[in-house]
């Protein structure tokens, strides 16, 4: 039995990547947008106070995450979610309370990226999610994952306002850096586990920008619908599938599983 079959039981993050696993990447991406902006403007919570709290939550839910015995689609895709929030609040906060460029934020954050993957590689001689199976590794996702979601906002927002593409054409050029990379992988056979991460990279920011499309007013560029009925509808759809995930399993193969 190989390393990833005689481990797998112990990994507990999607181990089969299916076009599911996108969709709700995406789906999250969008929520972590247009959520942390419902908190702070609707609920009038404040940049502050939604950063504190989401925070707090957040780290609830890692904990939670990283103390279970088996991967949980519910609880690691609301652990996603969360991430996606507190994300796009680090780089909210650093736009919006230290002043700090969105080049100057988008660059650094390409750098603790590249070093959180450094630091992994060095240590655990792997980046594949097939090889996460010690909390050691999956606190090495889990960091990855939060600096793209910051990274992410920051690009996403950088083209659409800063350069002034708009949300519409950053959600195209972000869309089709993604149809780049997978066409590398499947007709150029891109190294799968190079593909997987650009990829998620790359997600963050459409996501972002499809969500300011979907959300911000019309005068700012996007269509109007709000950010509550946009967070609404995107869970909804994140609850149906992460339903069917678990009632599937389509992401956690059955024979390696029960592999003895």
């Amino acid at each position: 039995m190989n390393a990833i079959t005689a481990n797998s039981a112990l990994i507990k993050v999607p181990i089969i990547i299916t076009l599911y696993f996108w969709v709700i990447k995406i789906l999250a991406t969008t929520v972590g947008e247009t959520g942390a902006d419902f908190l702070i403007f609707n609920l009038n919570w404040g940049l502050p106070l939604t950063s504190a709290l989401m925070s707090v939550v957040l780290v609830g839910f890692l904990f939670a995450q990283v103390k279970t015995k088996t991967y949980t689609p519910w609880l690691y895709w609301l652990t996603v979610v969360m991430v996606s929030i507190v994300g796009t609040l680090i780089t909210d906060n650093l736009t919006d309370n230290l002043g700090v460029p969105l080049t100057v934020s988008t660059a650094a954050f390409s750098a603790v990226l590249a070093v959180t993957f450094w630091l992994w590689h060095k240590s655990e001689g792997s980046l594949s999610i097939h090889s996460i199976y010690t909390a050691k590794r999956e606190l090495f996702y889990w960091a990855a994952i939060l600096f793209t979601f910051a990274l992410g906002t920051a690009a996403g927002d950088l083209l659409a306002e800063s350069v002034g593409l708009g949300y519409a054409i950053s959600a195209l050029a972000f869309g089709a850096v993604i149809a780049v990379i997978t066409i590398g992988f499947y007709a150029f056979k891109l190294n799968g586990i190079l593909a997987f991460w650009l990829a998620y990279i790359i997600t963050r920011p459409l996501g972002a920008s499809i969500g300011d499309l979907l959300s911000q007013n019309v005068g700012n560029g996007g269509l109007g619908l709000g950010t509550m009925g946009t967070s609404a509808v995107f869970l909804v759809a994140i609850v149906g599938l992460v339903s069917y995930l678990t009632l599937s399993r389509v992401d956690a193969p059955k024979a390696v599983e029960g592999a003895v």
